[in-house]
């Protein structure tokens, strides 16, 4: 009875400390929502008030009828998921290659290839650029996707699950007669699905935020992402409309917000499993 006693107040702190962060974190965007129905004149008023009054709801219709948003929407999707896909291919293969086909210097290259990771984007992208403007990928939608795919953090992410799978399932399919091939694609890739959803999941919402890849290589309005149109929108207007960019951000948000509600158990789940959960 004593001990449950003393765990009760650092309890109840604790879930009051959760309770406060989670609402500090959700100010940013109740408030843009509530933004997206306010007009010019609501923006600077003094006392700024919270609610909308009135409420105007024109400001969605108005974004839609002034930027093309439903192309950027499909060029934001359908790089996002050609991203994923390759990502999940390639770093699986790898991240098998690691786990459990042993080769000389193996550990050395894996660690050389985590490396990778404290090296800022801003660092390498004037070569990249230079080797994308030489295969003419300059202002295409291959500029952005080829070299996400290179994903270290997706290695480490798989090699993980990979190396949770029991080795015996191999061993017994290798004894029917399985090459690596088949052991891969019919033993490794079902054992480790949740990896891969949470793998998905994340490269899919950096896909769809990434902002400063698709600054610097797309030049053509009618390949811009999502993001990259938000930037524009104020820049065309010559001025920030609070309310209309509050409205455009909103829609940009939407994708984002059902991929993580639907994929943050699996997420939790699969950090937890994997190690990466401090445990």
């Amino acid at each position: 009875m004593t001990v449950r006693h003393s765990t009760a107040p650092r309890r109840l702190l604790l879930h009051t400390g959760l309770v406060l962060g989670g609402l500090l974190m959700l100010f940013p965007f109740v408030w843009m929502v509530l933004t997206s129905f306010k007009g010019v004149s609501q923006m600077i008023n003094e006392p700024l008030s919270w609610l909308p009054s009135p409420w105007r709801a024109r400001n969605y219709p108005d974004v839609l009828n002034e930027v093309p948003i439903g192309r950027a929407y499909w060029n934001s999707m359908y790089i996002a998921a050609i991203t994923v896909a390759a990502t999940l291919l390639t770093g699986a293969m790898a991240a098998y290659a690691f786990a459990r086909i042993p080769f000389r210097g193996s550990g050395p290259l894996f660690g050389l290839f985590l490396a990778t990771q404290m090296v800022p984007a801003q660092v390498t992208i004037v070569p990249l650029y230079i080797m994308l403007a030489k295969l003419q990928l300059i202002d295409s939608h291959l500029a952005l996707i080829l070299p996400a795919v290179a994903n270290p953090f997706a290695v480490f992410l798989l090699r993980q699950f990979i190396r949770a799978v029991p080795v015996e399932l191999e061993e017994a399919a290798r004894i029917d007669g399985a090459g690596r091939w088949t052991i891969f694609w019919r033993i490794v890739l079902p054992n480790i699905r949740p990896g891969l959803w949470t793998l998905g999941i994340i490269v899919f919402l950096a896909s769809w935020n990434s902002y400063f890849f698709p600054l610097v290589f797309l030049n053509t309005p009618e390949l811009f992402t999502v993001p990259l149109l938000l930037d524009s929108f104020n820049s065309q207007r010559g001025g920030i409309d609070y309310g209309l960019t509050a409205a455009l951000s909103a829609m940009t948000v939407v994708p984002m917000l059902i991929a993580f509600l639907i994929g943050q158990r699996k997420i939790l789940n699969s950090m937890a499993s994997s190690g990466l959960g401090g445990r």
